[in-house]
């Protein structure tokens, strides 16, 4: 195994049903004590009790909430474990797809812009979604509960805001799960060893 960078932080993201989750989740805990993780916000804001919504002002609201706590679990993590190498479950710009106002309105409502949360992240590792192939997603997360249609949308969304970043790795559907998640594990070795 690769020695590992203390300061490095790593997001993963991708649309919904992509395997970030599983390969994160297996990738932690043969590393288990060097790295640390950051969960989905996302997955916190709406397992604790919050309604998800098809209104815009609390679309925003829980946007703005989301975007809050995924930037305050990363410092907490860096703070916690200054020398592990952070592995964020989504990161800070995943809320730009689902903003229901433009792009500006999100980076003004955030207070940030594109370049300063790109720069956050040293690598994005992007699991597309299984919803590419036509199929229907399926997820461990009772949480989730977007169609495959909607998935392959956020999945575009989300694949056009990260691809951006200088050091943007693909990791793209397969026919088989298992396959597509020791290619993502190998991805994450990959980039790690590289940064």
């Amino acid at each position: 195994m690769h020695k590992l960078n203390i300061k490095r932080r790593i997001v993963l993201t991708g649309g919904p049903g992509g395997g970030k989750t599983t390969a994160l989740d297996l990738f932690h805990r043969e590393l288990l004590g060097k790295i640390a993780l950051v969960p989905e916000a996302a997955t916190m804001i709406f397992s604790g009790g919050i309604e998800r919504s098809l209104r815009e002002e609390v679309i925003c609201a829980q946007q703005i909430a989301i975007f809050n706590l995924q930037r305050h679990l990363e410092d907490v993590q860096r703070t916690t474990n200054p020398e592990s190498l952070i592995l964020c479950d989504r990161g800070c710009l995943d809320g730009l797809a689902y903003w229901p106002r433009s792009e500006e309105d999100f980076f003004t409502t955030m207070n940030t812009s594109l370049n300063y949360e790109l720069r956050r992240y040293d690598a994005v590792i992007f699991f597309e979604t299984s919803a590419s192939s036509g199929r229907e997603i399926k997820s461990n997360n009772p949480i989730r509960n977007e169609s495959a249609k909607k998935a392959l949308i956020l999945d575009q969304r989300l694949q056009q805001i990260w691809s951006q970043h200088p050091n943007f790795n693909l990791v793209s559907h397969d026919k088989s799960f298992i396959k597509k998640i020791m290619l993502g594990i190998a991805t994450i070795n990959d980039v790690i060893a590289k940064i």
